[in-house]
């Protein structure tokens, strides 16, 4: 009898024991999520850095050098509602998932479509804005095309954006035609304007921008975008902290109509064109 009643208090310690070394290791594993989370090494270090690439008007150099565009908006408001500063890593776009994987910068802001591919490697915030592609086209090599099909062709070159949603809906709808690929618009809007190409398929609006500033011979086959896409922050997965405040953020400055004031300033006008090299 006396030995079951000592079993059975030796039994029972050990259940407590159990019990509150659980708890005492989920706490300090929650304890060190925190510490280790995006947000709080951002508050601790007083900058946040962002990862992006140039292209128009999400992101661009006013004459002076200086980082312009609607991400630039976007990430130094969202660095003045933490309190800290914020660091621009300009960064090829190709490497740009690999490069936040290995720290190089905390978040990306450039207009980076979600899509599930990209998920697998990273976590996105909730949409802040929606893009399309459009295509813009050579009047001489492409005289007469007015439907995607036009293009889809074996003898017809697209120039795109190397690892951008533009090459994957250029491949997806135009699965015939010849790509070009190029590390940065600018050299795919280059080679079209110098006939080398029949079109380059690129994120609204910079395909109707083109078509404008060169209309001599440059044209819109389509008035309309022929994809839409959500756009978000992406950040390294398994942290639910930073993730949570990036979605409240977008939350509270869409509601306010900021994110749209931005949206109209450089999206549906060019008041901001004579900044630009």
């Amino acid at each position: 009898m006396k030995k079951t009643v000592v079993s059975t208090l030796l039994f029972a310690l050990a259940f407590l024991f159990c019990i509150h070394g659980t708890a005492f290791s989920a706490t300090t594993t929650q304890q060190k999520l925190v510490q280790e989370s995006t947000i709080e090494q951002v508050m601790k270090r007083g900058v946040l850095r962002v990862g992006m690439d140039i292209f128009q008007p999400w992101a661009m150099k006013d004459k002076n050098g200086k980082l312009i565009g609607f991400e630039i908006d976007v990430a130094t408001r969202l660095a003045e509602d933490m309190g800290v500063k914020v660091e621009f890593v300009p960064t090829a776009w190709s490497g740009i998932i690999p490069a936040l994987l290995t720290g190089k910068f905390d978040v990306i802001i450039g207009g980076m479509g979600i899509t599930p591919k990209r998920a697998l490697k990273v976590n996105f915030s909730q949409p802040y804005e929606f893009s399309g592609m459009s295509i813009v086209a050579h009047k001489e090599l492409a005289a007469g095309f007015n439907t995607l099909e036009s293009f889809n062709n074996k003898d017809v070159q697209i120039a795109v954006k190397l690892g951008t949603t533009a090459a994957a809906a250029a491949k997806k709808y135009m699965p015939n035609a010849q790509l070009r690929m190029f590390d940065n618009e600018t050299q795919a809007y280059q080679e079209l304007r110098n006939g080398k190409v029949h079109a380059v398929v690129g994120s609204a609006p910079r395909p109707a921008y083109e078509a404008v500033d060169y209309a001599d011979s440059l044209f819109l086959p389509m008035q309309e975008t022929f994809t839409k896409e959500p756009i978000g922050f992406a950040l390294r997965k398994g942290d639910s902290d930073t993730l949570a405040y990036f979605n409240s953020w977008i939350t509270v400055v869409s509601l306010e109509g900021w994110l749209q004031e931005r949206h109209s300033y450089w999206f549906g006008t060019k008041n901001w064109i004579d900044q630009v090299e």
